[in-house]
């Protein structure tokens, strides 16, 4: 049988892969973006949300504001990691998005888990990101995210597959990834890239990713299934015939690419409380676009029985005067003792 020893939740930001000095070219993209995502499930123009806010974030977004931020981010993936350590699991379960990085649109699926026996990441293209020329920090993120190059790290298919199989008898028809053909043209991505990079301090723990369909209409699961997904994935953990020391690892979000504080906290509240309803109630609306990644957490909250929390940090970074940027969140649940 095995055995959830420790859990984290984690933002996976490029804001936290390149600092300071790039990180206003990098807020550019955002005066360009006709679609930015309100967590009332609408969508607004960059100039349109600058005027209905009148510009008032702009004291929040200054280097000096970002930097003290950037330190307690830092600090807290720091933290995370050393507790990972500590805990010394035998494999790692990431649940995280993708964004097809793995899967294309011509086949994805709204929950897979892989079960081979090595990982394989896919190199970041600029036009991945709709980029004609790649700018400076577009290097940095990528191998932060392990994406600069087809990147191999272990993985564990023999658990894979038997999580797969208990999800399949508990009606959770799950996809199964088996083997990645042709990085070049698709591997996993950098929900699963930033956490070995930042998190495992060079170690190779075996990992199983667990990747959700969150940005990609019409097949994104609403948060209640993402809850119940999760707790049947920690039943099938807990009824395993192998004995192992599993972590559960959630990599994204929180609020993006406009940051909603109140949704921010509201996601916090229900972890820090354990309050479950309150998650399966979420407003699927508020989960488009970059906000979607808390799907992630809400599927780590159903695995956490019988964990106890131990700390939670959030940090919103406003990146521009009207507001967009990103509600970065990190936590820790331990064993109880």
């Amino acid at each position: 049988m095995s055995k959830v020893v420790f859990a984290a939740g984690t933002s996976h930001t490029p804001l936290l892969t390149f600092g300071a000095a790039l990180s206003q070219e990098y807020s550019q993209r955002d005066t360009r973006n006709e679609r930015l995502n309100l967590s009332d499930g609408s969508f607004i123009a960059y100039g349109d949300l600058l005027a209905r806010v009148q510009a008032r974030h702009g004291v929040e977004a200054t280097e000096a504001v970002f930097l003290a931020r950037e330190k307690i981010c830092q600090a807290s993936l720091s933290r995370i990691a050393t507790e990972l350590q500590e805990a010394k699991p035998d494999v790692v379960l990431i649940l995280t998005d993708d964004e097809s990085e793995l899967f294309s649109r011509a086949n994805t699926p709204a929950v897979s888990i892989y079960y081979g026996d090595t990982i394989i990441t896919r190199p970041f293209s600029s036009k991945m990101l709709d980029l004609d020329d790649p700018p400076p920090y577009f290097v940095e993120m990528a191998k932060h995210y392990a994406m600069d190059e087809p990147r191999s790290f272990p993985a564990m298919g023999s658990f894979g597959r038997e999580l797969i199989e208990k999800l399949i008898e508990r009606h959770i028809d799950v996809g199964a990834a088996g083997q990645v053909e042709e990085p070049l043209r698709s591997g996993f991505g950098h929900g699963i890239g930033f956490v070995i990079q930042r998190l495992f301090g060079g170690r190779d723990i075996p990992v199983i990713p667990v990747l959700f369909n969150t940005y990609y209409p019409p097949n994104a699961p609403v948060p209640a299934r993402c809850l119940d997904i999760g707790r049947a994935l920690r039943a099938s953990i807990d009824e395993s015939t192998q004995d192992l020391r599993v972590a559960l690892i959630a990599s994204g979000g929180l609020s993006h690419f406009i940051v909603e504080e109140e949704l921010d906290r509201k996601i916090l509240r229900a972890l820090r409380d354990g309050d479950s309803e309150s998650l399966r109630r979420i407003p699927v609306g508020a989960l488009n676009s970059g906000s979607s990644e808390i799907r992630n957490w809400i599927a780590m909250a159903g695995g956490l029985a019988g964990l106890q929390l131990k700390w939670l940090e959030y940090q919103p970074i406003y990146r521009t005067p009207a507001g967009t940027g990103i509600g970065t969140a990190f936590g820790v649940w331990r064993e109880a003792r």
